[in-house]
């Protein structure tokens, strides 16, 4: 019987091993998308504890503590730190085969060396302990980045945002690359009425255009693009419901916006217009500039109307949605295409069902330029463990070409989540490994141990391409 979490967690073949141990491990780590604060690695944060580092904001954590009956002050609310972390310590155990059972000891592990399990009679030891080391210099935000070899983060920000921590990175020489990804989902919000005037308002105070129709709003951001392209920033990332393809005339998209800005609600029709005129001018915008664009699409968000109200967004109440994806998308996608404007594309999927779908979406619109121009994101949100994770690269395998993959990211706010790369890495060599030794794939292990390590990190570097 093998000891849990060893050495060769999740390998289960003596090729897996080889291509993890001797390839794949020893990569760095290019993580393209994540909401990190950046202010936190500026300022090279120390955490004041383990709650603070690894509870607060982790909806992963507090959706598993509310399923086991754990009450909101501890997740949420104003419990002292020490309880929250109790209280999540005796839901540890409860997890079992859910991915926060192995996330969690191997961040333990691979941070600070801990290996005993977590729960109610190791926690106090394992919080004290880990508390301690947190509040030292050797485990601040930078060093924690350090500690897992990460050569590239890419942090979420928004397009009114003065970007002045990530000059303060870039001033001070950090040898980690800290670049910020475009994220102007508040730009096209038009069903939030209040919060989308508000908005509109502070980008037109950042950009300096008075917005009062569709031109202006987009000559606003294109100005907010380009500044960020200035400092350093290579891709954009859009969070969608689904895509949409609606045909439109410019008069309408002012219309629409004028009525939404003097405080009257856009209906579902004039809503999809003016989303589907908005992505395709960011996605012009993204290839007069050379770059990368990110769609996360799918989620079905905020759904438990008590809680919203309670606590905002992004505190664990979103789902997969089952939204008809196909036909919008690839009018979409042709419609930059036509015009030869389509950059290059990641697209996250979030519902499995979709996957086959979205692998044979990518193939329609390579055209031989670049490389895997078009990618089938890495397994996201609800997807981004073991099984999820297995099925996005069969399906990308039997599809595509899992050769041209530029691999993981963390998606996450947490600096303790940089093992789930490890995690995904063990997984990809598992299943190489396991089809080499039943004789269906060639042992060629400079071929295959090639492809893992671009795989994890060199199609990444030149994807992205952060050095143009």
């Amino acid at each position: 019987m093998r000891k849990f979490l060893d050495d060769d967690f999740l390998l289960h073949s003596e090729t897996a091993r080889l291509l993890y141990h001797e390839h794949a491990e020893k990569m760095p780590i290019f993580d393209y998308h994540c909401h990190l604060p950046v202010k936190e690695i500026a300022e090279d944060k120390c955490f004041k504890n383990l709650t603070e580092a690894w509870l607060a904001g982790d909806h992963y954590k507090w959706r598993a503590m509310r399923s086991n009956g754990i009450e909101e002050k501890y997740c949420t609310g104003d419990a002292t730190d020490f309880e929250k972390f109790r209280k999540w310590a005796m839901t540890v155990p409860i997890t079992i085969r859910n991915p926060l059972y192995h996330w969690t000891h191997l961040e333990l592990q691979r941070y600070f060396n801990v290996k005993e399990l977590l729960n109610a009679f190791t926690c106090k030891k394992i919080y004290d302990h880990c508390s301690s080391l947190l509040t030292t210099s050797d485990f601040s935000t930078r060093n924690l980045l350090r500690k897992m070899k990460v050569a590239l983060v890419c942090t979420t920000e928004d397009p009114i945002d003065f970007l002045e921590y990530h000059r303060q990175i870039k001033k001070e020489n950090f040898e980690i690359k800290v670049f910020p990804a475009f994220r102007p989902d508040k730009a096209m919000a038009i069903n939030d009425t209040r919060n989308f005037k508000q908005y509109i308002q502070a980008l037109s105070e950042v950009s300096g255009f008075k917005i009062n129709d569709f031109y202006t709003l987009m000559s606003a951001l294109d100005l907010r693009h380009a500044y960020f392209h200035q400092n350093g920033c290579r891709l954009s990332d859009h969070g969608i419901l689904k895509f949409h393809a609606e045909d439109y005339k410019e008069e309408e998209l002012d219309f629409i916006l004028k009525k939404v800005l003097s405080g009257h609600h856009a209906n579902e029709a004039e809503e999809a217009k003016f989303k589907t005129a908005f992505l395709l001018e960011m996605g012009k915008m993204n290839h007069k500039r050379g770059w990368v664009q990110q769609f996360h699409f799918g989620a079905l968000r905020n759904n438990n109307t008590r809680h919203f109200k309670l606590l905002g967004p992004d505190t664990g109440f979103d789902s997969i949605g089952d939204f008809l994806i196909a036909s919008d998308m690839a009018k979409f996608l042709d419609k930059l295409d036509q015009t030869n404007e389509l950059t290059k594309t990641v697209l996250f999927n979030i519902n499995p069902r979709d996957n086959y779908l979205v692998a044979s979406m990518i193939g329609v619109f390579q055209d031989g330029s670049i490389p895997g121009k078009l990618q089938f994101g890495p397994a996201w949100w609800f997807l981004d463990q073991k099984e999820g994770i297995e099925m996005q690269l069969n399906a990308l395998s039997n599809l595509g070409l899992l050769s041209r993959f530029v691999g993981m990211t963390t998606d996450s706010r947490s600096f303790l989540s940089f093992p789930r790369h490890e995690y995904f890495r063990r997984i990809l060599c598992n299943i190489i490994g396991t089809e080499v030794e039943r004789g269906e794939l060639p042992n060629d292990m400079s071929l295959l141990g090639k492809i893992v390590e671009d795989i994890c990190y060199n199609n990444a570097v030149n994807y992205f391409n952060f050095n143009s």
